[in-house]
């Protein structure tokens, strides 16, 4: 009976190939094969013509069983070969960005410090890809005139980030960022650019306007929008009085009427109206349960989301730490700030600034 012979030997942390036990120098590339190699002096001839010297606690290369060739069993192996296309081929530039600056082994699935050639655990190399990448990456994020927009929620595209690099940055169907999925998004949706070295966006003019979320206690007139759950309601004035007498001296038959300093109208999709509330005193909270105005099965809405209020005929809005934020409708543009959210369609983004 022909028993199945075993070799051990040393794989490469640079360029996988196989080589037998002791050997010092990968004959391919150079690098040094050694497990546990003392740190020593290198000339620079040497330095030029071998890889660099791998991250603190990683391998130049790994022991590793080999099946001999000449046992029945491994006769016409050949050892593992990578594929000639990469993995990260099909990736955007904004990809491999996302990717370098997160990156998991692909060996022993462990997180890779930027800037690190080698996996501190078992030793494999980052692909060159990546390497380039975080280069790209950290030269963007050097330049403090330079932002980049997360996205948050978009129908399968969550975690990609758009690269805010030139002076103006068009959102829409068309543009720069382009998002044909979402039929709530106008050709020419937004413009995000820079003003004396500050993220600026403004509505070009969409059919659905740029929300942004509210951050504590805003001010807001009559007329305007807001988002809570996935409600979108309007602020409205109270309407001039109507009840007088009819020309022939008959009062119209309604209802008791109560005194109101505003009223709220939901918007519904197309632009019809949906509920009308009456706020009976100076505030009308909205919320899941609880509240003035409920919407128990909106899984967007916090128990208790937002509160309007009214004094001295100004109105003010306030999030009151919902899960999912309440956003008010910009009027024409707004300058950004680190951390905000915005809604553009059905698209959920959040700005991030170099804050070094």
């Amino acid at each position: 009976m022909h028993t199945e012979q075993h070799e051990i030997g040393i794989v490469c942390g640079q360029c996988d190939l196989w080589s037998p036990m002791g050997t010092a120098r990968c004959p391919e590339c150079a690098n040094d094969l050694a497990l546990f190699t003392p740190r020593r002096a290198s000339s620079p001839a040497t330095s030029a013509r071998r890889s660099p010297t791998p991250a603190a606690g990683s391998l130049g290369g790994r022991a590793e069983h080999r099946l001999d060739p000449t046992s029945s069993r491994g006769a016409g192996r050949s050892p593992k070969t990578t594929s000639s296309k990469s993995e990260f081929a099909e990736l955007s530039q904004e990809e491999l960005m996302e990717q370098a600056r997160n990156y998991v082994c692909r060996s022993c699935s462990s997180g890779v410090p930027s800037g690190h050639k080698f996996c501190g655990r078992c030793g494999t190399a980052v692909p060159p890809e990546i390497l380039n990448a975080q280069t790209l990456f950290f030269g963007d994020m050097q330049n403090p005139a330079k932002a980049k927009l997360i996205l948050i929620r978009g129908e399968g595209m969550d975690g990609l980030s758009f690269h805010l690099k030139a002076e103006q940055h068009i959102v829409g169907r068309n543009g720069q960022l382009v998002f044909p999925d979402d039929p709530f998004v106008s050709p020419k949706h937004a413009n995000f650019f820079y003003r004396d070295g500050k993220l600026v966006v403004r509505d070009e003019g969409s059919l659905n306007g740029v929300y942004i979320r509210v951050r504590g206690t805003i001010d807001i007139t009559p007329g305007d929008t807001f988002l809570a759950g996935e409600q979108l309601f309007r602020l409205d004035p109270t309407p001039r009085a109507s009840d007088g007498q009819d020309p022939d001296g008959t009062y119209f038959y309604s209802s008791p009427k109560h005194p109101s300093p505003f009223r709220l109208t939901q918007v519904l999709q197309g632009g019809a109206v949906g509920m009308t509330v009456c706020a009976r005193g100076s505030s009308l909270q909205i919320g899941r349960e609880g509240g003035d105005l409920n919407f128990p099965v909106d899984l967007y809405m916090s128990g208790s989301h937002c509160r309007l209020e009214e004094h001295n005929g100004k109105f003010t809005l306030t999030d009151l730490n919902s899960r999912n934020g309440t956003y008010v409708r910009i009027k024409s543009e707004r300058e950004l700030a680190h951390g905000d959210y915005l809604f553009i369609g059905r698209k959920l983004l959040r700005v991030e600034l170099n804050t070094n």
